[in-house]
């Protein structure tokens, strides 16, 4: 058998819909609520913005405490170099001050070294005494060897005079290192083949003869590149 048959629907007539859905009885008082909701969400953006606001201020915070402990650390360690440069100055300005006045450290005093030439034969009563002074030159020091401020100078001087024995030679040496430093670079000396009648007539003659090369050192400030 077969089932029952399904007409189609007559001209004009309506086909019957999907029911209608019910709305949330909420729904229809949200009205009732929209102050609230609106005061509500103006709080949320308003904690939001304090938020983020607290949090941009904690940061920055963050940073000038950062800032200010790194230029403390770094003020800190200014101030105890500064203290140690303190000591070392307290420690070490005696000797400075002792080498500036035997003439190492400052400029070179030339007069002071031929001053010295005269006393010496003076006291000592030295046969006559010959010098030259060449220029003053800059010197090369080892590379370990830290300068500073300072640059190493020196002056060479060629002296040539007559002995009647070698501590005559010695002596000289002795006086003229009261009137500064100096290295001895060379020194000659030549025996004379005959011996004459002395200086002014006396009866004693110039056994030796002596040429050395002395170089005068100084420490001058070095100059600073860029000044004339």
């Amino acid at each position: 058998m077969s089932g029952p048959v399904k007409q189609p629907p007559l001209p004009g007539m309506q086909r019957s819909g999907a029911p209608a859905r019910t709305l949330p009885a909420w729904l229809g008082e949200l009205h009732l609520i929209r102050r609230a909701l609106l005061c509500f969400a103006l709080t949320m953006l308003a904690s939001l913005l304090l938020l983020s606001l607290s949090i941009a201020y904690r940061t920055r915070e963050a940073q000038q405490l950062d800032l200010a402990q790194r230029t403390r650390s770094a003020a800190t360690t200014l101030f105890n170099h500064a203290e140690a440069e303190k000591q070392e100055i307290r420690a070490y300005e005696p000797q400075f001050l002792a080498l500036r006045q035997r003439g190492l450290i400052g400029e070179e005093n030339r007069l002071a070294w031929i001053d010295a030439i005269r006393r010496s034969q003076e006291q000592r009563k030295l046969l006559p005494i010959s010098y030259d002074i060449s220029p003053q030159q800059g010197l090369q020091v080892p590379l370990p060897m830290v300068m500073g401020q300072y640059q190493l100078r020196g002056s060479r001087m060629r002296l040539q005079m007559d002995l009647l024995h070698e501590m005559d030679l010695l002596n000289l040496l002795g006086d003229l290192r009261q009137a500064g430093y100096f290295a001895v670079q060379d020194c000659t000396l030549k025996r004379h083949a005959a011996a004459g009648a002395g200086p002014g007539g006396g009866g004693t003659a110039p056994a030796l003869g002596a040429e050395c090369e002395l170089l005068w050192l100084t420490l001058g400030s070095a100059p600073v590149p860029g000044r004339p």
